[in-house]
């Protein structure tokens, strides 16, 4: 079986950023056994956008394929992901390309209208078998030449409009160079400490580098080098809380206070601060203390608390997973400005 990096990295970003459920690779329709749903709806935007990308921009995206049933069954989405929210599922749609030289398929605008095709394919993809409106379509490539970017960036206005005009509210995002560093690889090495599922390679291999260089970090200091420990570490890390936008706020929260716990980068007098409702109220704006000592319960899980007590200072504690950000309870602005206020210390 062919394994694709780009697409192991995408498949642990929709589970533990994401928070979606059901997350699989390399999706394709069976053309023969399922019915496309809103095969007008489809037909028409399938014209609207033909027609709007080759008179104003004269783009052929579609070239020869005529029929909406065969670009559907020429598609591919390297990875999808659902979300089953309260209200609601919600799709994502996720295609990545690893140019190791930068984002080529051919020409400039060979490229612009390879992307541009994958996007609106995969929208019609979601509608036309999942018949569900909501959602995000994304093109993800860790390397992109700015001139492709600039004028791919121009044309996502005008497929957002082409859906919205279909009655589709999909979100379209491209996702290169800076920003896939920040808000695709960041959320996933910030779970690597968490995850232990070894299908997730993208994870594992992080892992293992991770566990190597740590044993160089500790090596060099028993050398005694007079050596700044930060300047010597090599591991991968998390290093831009802007990234972490991207997580859902329980994984925020669980990964980066595992990481932090773990290496005492939390004083002892904080720690007592956040074994107490009042602190954790004032600070964080949840209604539990954010940590219990592990030792109150013999090491056994508690309800709203994490499984997995995390060591710090030699006292275990359960780390508490009532977490929410919806309009009438966020408690992301909480963290992200307690994260903030350290970071900038």
């Amino acid at each position: 079986m062919k394994i694709e990096i780009g697409e192991s990295l995408l498949y642990s970003w929709l589970r533990h950023a994401k928070g979606c459920q059901l997350v699989q690779t390399n999706w394709k329709a069976s053309s023969n056994s399922w019915e496309i749903r809103n095969e007008e709806s489809l037909q028409k935007l399938m014209l609207d956008s033909s027609e709007l990308f080759n008179s104003k921009y004269n783009y052929q995206i579609y070239k020869g394929t005529v029929a909406l049933s065969q670009l559907l069954q020429q598609a591919e989405i390297d990875v999808l992901g659902v979300n089953f929210r309260e209200e609601a599922q919600y799709l994502y749609a996720i295609d990545v390309a690893f140019h190791e030289a930068g984002l080529n398929y051919g020409s400039k605008d060979e490229t612009i209208m390879r992307v541009i095709k994958k996007i609106l394919r995969s929208a019609m993809c979601l509608y036309g078998y999942f018949d569900i409106k909501i959602g995000e379509v994304i093109f993800v490539s860790p390397k992109v030449h700015n001139s492709v970017i600039n004028s791919l960036m121009e044309y996502v206005p005008e497929i957002q409009r082409l859906l919205h005009d279909a009655g589709l509210n999909y979100s379209v995002r491209i996702i290169v160079n800076n920003d896939f560093e920040e808000k695709i690889m960041q959320p996933v090495i910030a779970s690597t400490s968490l995850i232990a599922d070894t299908s997730e390679l993208f994870m594992r291999s992080m892992q293992m580098y991770n566990m190597f260089s740590y044993d160089r970090v500790r090596k060099i200091e028993k050398s005694r080098l007079n050596v700044n420990k930060k300047q010597m570490t090599e591991m991968i890390e998390v290093t831009n809380i802007e990234g972490l936008n991207e997580m859902k706020i329980g994984a925020l929260v669980r990964s980066t206070l595992t990481k932090m716990l773990s290496n005492h980068e939390i004083t002892m007098d904080e720690i007592e601060l956040m074994q107490t409702e009042n602190y954790s109220k004032q600070v964080f704006d949840i209604q539990y203390p954010l940590l219990r000592k592990a030792s109150l319960s013999n090491g056994v899980k508690v309800l709203r608390y994490w499984a997995g007590a995390v060591e710090a200072y030699g006292e275990k504690y359960f780390i508490c997973s009532e977490w929410y950000e919806v309009p009438q309870n966020n408690d992301r602005p909480y963290f992200m400005k307690w994260l903030s206020s350290r970071n900038k210390g």
